[in-house]
Parts: C-alpha cells; sequence; structure tokens
C-alpha cells in the first residue's frame, strides 16, 4: 500500500491536510476553560451539519458502534420493542447489539442491495395499537452495498400510523457527505462517526438527541456508564468531560465542521453526487451493475459493484493494494466476494476520483475480465467536464 495515493474506501476517508495538522497539537488541560473554546464550537458546528435547531450534541471518545450503544442504552429498558429492517451488514450489526442488549427486535429480513421498506414499516406501526414498539431503527445509507434509504418516507410511515415511537436514523456513512435532515424527518436521534464525512482518524462518537430522546432518560434502565448522556452534558456545563476527552480529535472536528459550513452545505451534497455518478457512469461503461437495486437509492458515498457470477470480487481489492497500493472496499456479510466497493466521499475530488476508476480498470484487465482499458474513464471524464462546478 502506498500513502501517497488516495484511499478509495468508505471510511475512513482521505484527510485535508488541514485538518491533519489540527488533529496534531500540543497537550492542553482538558480541565481549562482553553478546551471549551474547543468544545463548544464544535458541538455548533455538528447542530448545522445534522440540520437541527433542538438537538443536542454528545460527542463520546468511540466509534459509530458506540454511537448505536450510546442510543440504545440512554432512551430503553430490557424487553422493549425495537422494529428493524435488516437489509445490509451495518443493520443487521445494529439489531445484533440491540439483542445482545435484551430488547425485543422485530425484523423485516429486506433484500441486500434494497433500501429500507417504509411501506411495510407503516403496516407494522398500524397494527401496533397498543404502541408497544419504541423504537424504529433506520440506517440512512447501508455502507456494505451503496443503498440509501429515504429517511423522509420512514417518519411518513410512523406520522401515518400515528404511532409514538422514536427514530433512530445511522447516519455514520452519510452525515456531512449527502442531505441529512433531523428536525426536518423527525429524528429522534443520529448517530455518526469522525472517521467519513468529517474527514477525520476514528475515535468520535457523534450523536444528536431530540427533546423527545431527552426526556426518555428518565424513564430508561439499559446500564450505561460511559455513554451516559446525562453525566455527558454536566460536564459540558462546566467546559468538560466526565472523564479524559479526544482533544486533538475535538479540535480536528472544529476545523472539519468549518470547512463544511464554508463550502456550504449544498455544495457538499452536490459535489458528492457529481463525484458519485462520474463512478456510476464508469460502472455503466464496464458492463457491470451495481447492488444497488434501483436508481433511486444508489448512494452518493460508496458505490458496492457486482462482478460476474463465479468470479472472486474480493480479488478485485487484493491485487489493487499488492500491485498498484490502491485501497477499495471488499464485499461484507452476504455480498461477501460478490461486490467489490468504491468510496466517494469526504476529502474527494473528480481528479482524485478518476484516478480510481483508471486503477480499478487496470486491475479488472489484469485479473482477466471483459472491461476495455480507458472506458470507464472517459464515461466518467465525459460526466466530469459536462458537470463542473
Amino acid at each position: 500500500m502506498s500513502f501517497q495515493n488516495p484511499v478509495f474506501i468508505p471510511g475512513p476517508t482521505n484527510m485535508p491536510e488541514s485538518l491533519r495538522k489540527a488533529v496534531d497539537m500540543p497537550t492542553l488541560d482538558h480541565r481549562s476553560p482553553l478546551f471549551g473554546q474547543i468544545l463548544h464550537p464544535a458541538l455548533d458546528g455538528v447542530k448545522k451539519v445534522l440540520k437541527s435547531e433542538t438537538a443536542k450534541i454528545f460527542i463520546f471518545p468511540s466509534t459509530g458502534t458506540g454511537g448505536w450503544e450510546t442510543a440504545l442504552t440512554n432512551t430503553l429498558s430490557v424487553g422493549d420493542k425495537v422494529l428493524a429492517a435488516r437489509n445490509g451488514m451495518f443493520s443487521h450489526r445494529w439489531i445484533d447489539m440491540c439483542q445482545r442488549h435484551g430488547l425485543d427486535v422485530q425484523i423485516v429480513e429486506t433484500p441486500w442491495g434494497a433500501g429500507l421498506p417504509a411501506d411495510k414499516y407503516e403496516e407494522i406501526l398500524k397494527a401496533d395499537t397498543n404502541h408497544e414498539i419504541k423504537v424504529v431503527l433506520a440506517t440512512h445509507n447501508e455502507t456494505a452495498t451503496g443503498v440509501r434509504s429515504n429517511i423522509a418516507a420512514v417518519r411518513k410511515a410512523l406520522d401515518a400510523a400515528g404511532h409514538p415511537a422514536m427514530l433512530f436514523v445511522d447516519g455514520v456513512s452519510s452525515i456531512a457527505s449527502m442531505d441529512f435532515r433531523m428536525d426536518e424527518w423527525g429524528v429522534d436521534i443520529a448517530v455518526t462517526g469522525s472517521q467519513k464525512g468529517f474527514m477525520l482518524p476514528a475515535g468520535l462518537a457523534i450523536v444528536g438527541f431530540s427533546p423527545k430522546a431527552m426526556a426518555a432518560l428518565e424513564t430508561a434502565t439499559l446500564p450505561r456508564t460511559f455513554f451516559d448522556v446525562r453525566d455527558m452534558g454536566n460536564g459540558y456545563a462546566n467546559n468538560a468531560y466526565p472523564y479524559t476527552p479526544a482533544v486533538g480529535l475535538l479540535n480536528g472536528l472544529n476545523e472539519s465542521v468549518k470547512m463544511l459550513l464554508d463550502e456550504g452545505l449544498e455544495n457538499v451534497f452536490t459535489r458528492h453526487h457529481r463525484i458519485a455518478e462520474g463512478v456510476r457512469q464508469a460502472v455503466n461503461a464496464w458492463g457491470l451493475e451495481l447492488c444497488a437495486v434501483s436508481k433511486d437509492v444508489q448512494s452518493d458515498t460508496v458505490s458496492a459493484i457486482r462482478t460476474p457470477e463465479g468470479f472472486n470480487a474480493t480479488d478485485i481489492v487484493t491485487h489493487a493494494a499488492d500491485k498498484y497500493g490502491v485501497a477499495f472496499g471488499v464485499g461484507l456479510g452476504e455480498v461477501a466476494g460478490k461486490v467489490f466497493r468504491i468510496g466517494h466521499l469526504g476529502s474527494l475530488t473528480d481528479v482524485m476520483t478518476l484516478s480510481g476508476i483508471a486503477t480499478a480498470e487496470m486491475v479488472m484487465v489484469d485479473l482477466g475480465l471483459d472491461i476495455k482499458l480507458g472506458s470507464g474513464v472517459a464515461a466518467a471524464q465525459e460526466y466530469y467536464r459536462n458537470n463542473a462546478v
């Protein structure tokens, strides 16, 4: 692997030099007022990225998985009923976490490559006349399959059913890269991490709680210590943490949100869509297909590309790393060996993306696939030329 080449995995993503420098900082006293000058602007910036006026933001030294656990343990009790669809590896893992915490999960099995079945959610919620379901889980962007789901449609399903369940959304590979509207969509808890759209190293779980989710703290009885948002909130009031914070990462997050807001969130989303569409044009030119079953669910942060029947897609990832020093993503779970993934989120440009497309072509030709060198690059070039900002 070469440190000179950009990575094309769905995270951790490439880091801008300014953010690397922001993370690399001298030690400071995290109980001093100086820490508050890092902490509070970072919290305020995340709130803007989530497009929320009312959310309480909590940032833990962890990852998105820790964010999932924060959401569950602060709002639920053993035996509480949760509704979730399993349509990929990350929805599967959140379901598994629920079950390990003694929650009763009603699972809607959904094809890997399809989005969340909002219509099925509505049917189930309408049938739940006793309102036993406490939470609906939704993975906004299924990183394993390159599928984006319609969170507004899930909210509409809840509203149509007149159901009081909370809506928890995994936005780990969508937030700060694709449009996310916490207040408008009625999201009660939004979960993300530092290593994807925020363009930082892994190490921060970033969680937004709605007022309704905050009220649920009073009745939840699942054990929580490290992830207790009450302790975290009390610490924030004193410019501190209840334990030692990841100061360098928080300083990086402060700079990251400034960078995103300076670019303009709508411009960030447009850039990601344009870069993703160039990759999709290349996939079409290669004669291959995406795992995503339809255009309306295609992700703007990661493309999972199906290879021909009988071909081990993992060989593409291995060969790219060994021969060209370039990182792509392997298939996970049910699509392991059937797809390879091109991550196109975070700190990325059209020009950088073209290098990844060109490398993928060389690898597939090396491995004997019927791909014409330059075909995908040309298709992406044509798209980028005609859709430049």
